[in-house]
């Protein structure tokens, strides 16, 4: 058994080509490469390893990305500990693992006819580079990150400030806190 833990994207992916483990307990937001990229990018390397996401998002698009981007399972930090060993259980098992509350909210998002918040408005790139923007990156350090231009970062985030209706970096800071997206 390899027991490790990483600060940041850059070591989770040494620890890739350095040691074999089966299962990889992932927080969405590390400093530098994080989220769905991150994930991305393990998968390139170990296609065979479960990740199992645990974050403090407890928000359905979010865990859907990460899915999306190869995670076995998504569940947030505030979780019960028989959830999380249940979860990593499933997932090293080669099943698939979303904590309950979540998967409910995601399945009844989708058909329900109430309005949507406009984060649920946003594409993927949109809704990443506003989650880094909410961390306070600076856009040509999301640039740097992402593999973009600063020109490509500054037009999402002009597109996502639009769709979001949302007047300065203040208002996103808001915005994120009030969703609870930071």
């Amino acid at each position: 058994m390899v027991v490790g833990e990483a600060v940041n994207g850059a070591e989770v992916l040494a620890w890739l080509q350095h040691d074999n483990f089966n299962l990889l307990l992932l927080d969405m937001n590390m400093p530098g490469i994080s989220g769905a990229d991150l994930i991305t990018r393990i998968r390139f390397h170990r296609p065979d390893l479960s990740i199992l996401v645990l974050s403090m998002h407890n928000v359905p698009q979010i865990a859907a990305m990460a899915l999306r981007a190869g995670a076995n399972g998504y569940i947030t930090k505030d979780c019960e500990p028989d959830m999380l060993l249940s979860a990593m259980r499933k997932v090293t098992t080669g099943g698939s693992y979303i904590a309950p509350d979540l998967a409910q909210r995601m399945v009844f998002d989708v058909t329900s006819s109430a309005p949507r918040p406009p984060h649920t408005q946003l594409t993927e790139r949109e809704l990443e580079i506003f989650l880094m923007l909410s961390r306070g990156m600076a856009v040509n350090e999301i640039a740097t990150q992402l593999a973009l231009s600063s020109k490509t970062v500054s037009t999402h985030k002009a597109r996502l400030m639009e769709k979001m209706n949302l007047g300065n970096l203040a208002d996103l800071m808001r915005y994120a806190i009030k969703h609870e997206l930071f």
